[in-house]
């Protein structure tokens, strides 16, 4: 008798116990944050973004501007205006560069041969300044001349608020007199954590190759000069050890007194591409990997906390569009479907059930909103996004987005001559 009292109440506590904590993961999901100036994720194919701290500021990116240097790099040998084995002349400029104390570098000499790749893999692997240099010469004539064909790059990228002064992205303090016209003493490249994410986006994307170069951990620089250098990657999540993380394959560091400790990493996990920005992790002091540390952490959240569901199904009839008037029809409407499944990414706290569907006609195929019969089944005439109701964070980029085609679900024959007459008829009583 006893037993059959207290079991009922056990069952209460389990729910209200399970209960809770579906609404803590919930509540930590939400509440997610970094100890950075800002940071960011996104998920590389979709551009769909995951995380966005103060993400929409431009702040010093340091050596990131690199990302946009490989970028344009890969894109000159892809159009092959160069080639990974040509020789690259040194400039008395990069030469003097790649010496001056405390600056991430290896050692450039003049009458040396370096190719492409071996600047490339310092640049990327060493985050060595001379050499973002020297291929920016190699491609452009001079540095001011790249950083133009740089700032041209982000606009076709819809970046509008970045500040490119240099292809390295150091401060101008080590310029001297070969800083960009027009700027002042102490002006480093800036950018959005949102602007950085859209970079390594494209840069993986076209040229996923720099995938192979940005996971190197060491090799030596030009073995067979006279100043060969042994180079270690600075992304220590490559390395066995504390901050070690499985999948991790790039992307770049940077560090200025301005932009503090940077990082923008990527990850492959479970078929799936993550990418992250840190822009000046502020722990740096107590914890000289304080990046990683919150990179780990930003790729964990976004890893456990976002999947990717089945929202919709095929044929399915849009919520806010069922049906389109249908002229010269035996039947007046066709009714309307989603012609596939749409898969969103969904955050634990999130509904998958409560979406926000918009349809938008091709108006090309109508006439005053209508479709003139006769009417194909499957028939495109329009598309159909679909988002979650409470996802304000959308995507990275402009024209992103989950969306399937609007199609006719049905077929409706053109009526016959009779029945054309007798439609004109009625409709003049209507």
């Amino acid at each position: 008798m006893n037993k059959k009292k207290r079991f009922p109440l056990v069952l209460v506590v389990l729910v209200i116990f399970f209960q809770s904590l579906i609404g803590i993961t919930a509540h930590a999901a939400d509440e997610f944050s970094v100890n950075a100036n800002a940071g960011y994720a996104i998920d590389a194919d979709s551009g769909k973004v995951f995380f966005n701290q103060d993400g929409d500021t431009p702040k010093g990116i340091a050596s990131i501007t690199k990302t946009i240097t490989a970028y344009l790099v890969l894109d000159a040998i892809k159009q092959q205006k160069i080639s990974w084995e040509q020789e690259v002349p040194i400039s008395e400029y990069a030469e003097k560069l790649s010496t001056v104390p405390d600056l991430s570098n290896v050692t450039l000499v003049r009458g040396q041969k370096y190719t492409v790749k071996d600047l490339f893999e310092a640049m990327i692997v060493q985050s060595a300044n001379a050499c973002a240099v020297a291929l920016a010469e190699l491609i452009a004539g001079s540095e001011h001349t790249f950083v133009n064909q740089m700032r041209e790059q982000l606009t076709k990228w819809d970046i509008k608020d970045a500040t490119i002064i240099n292809a390295s992205g150091l401060s101008n303090v080590y310029l001297g007199e070969h800083v960009y016209p027009g700027t002042q003493e102490n002006d480093e490249n800036l950018m959005s954590a949102r602007d950085v994410a859209i970079v390594a986006q494209h840069l993986i994307k076209d040229f996923p190759e720099v995938l192979e170069t940005s996971k190197i951990t060491e090799k030596t620089f030009a073995p067979n000069t006279s100043q060969p250098d042994e180079m270690k990657n600075w992304n220590v999540m490559l390395f066995d050890g504390p901050n070690y993380k499985e999948g991790v394959d790039g992307l770049k560091t940077g560090t200025t007194d301005l932009a503090g400790a940077c990082f923008v990493g990527t990850i492959q996990k479970d078929g799936r591409r993550v990418i992250t920005v840190i822009l000046n992790a502020l722990n740096q002091d107590n914890d000289e990997n304080a990046r990683f540390a919150e990179t780990n952490k930003l790729m964990d959240y976004c890893l456990n906390n976002w999947s990717q569901q089945d929202v919709t199904a095929a044929g399915q009839t849009p919520t806010d569009k069922k049906s389109l008037k249908v002229t010269e029809g035996k039947q007046k409407t066709v009714s309307l479907a989603m012609e596939k499944p749409v898969k969103l990414w969904v955050r634990s706290d999130m509904d998958p059930t409560n979406l926000t569907i918009k349809t938008t006609l091709d108006q090309s195929l109508l006439d005053n909103n209508a479709i003139i019969a006769p009417v194909h089944k499957n028939e495109k005439i329009g598309t159909v996004s679909v988002s979650l109701a409470q996802d304000t964070l959308g995507y990275v980029q402009k024209g992103e987005g989950a969306t399937t085609d609007l199609v006719t679900n049905n077929e409706v024959e053109k009526a016959n001559t009779f029945e054309l007459i007798w439609q004109k008829i009625t409709s003049l009583f209507a």
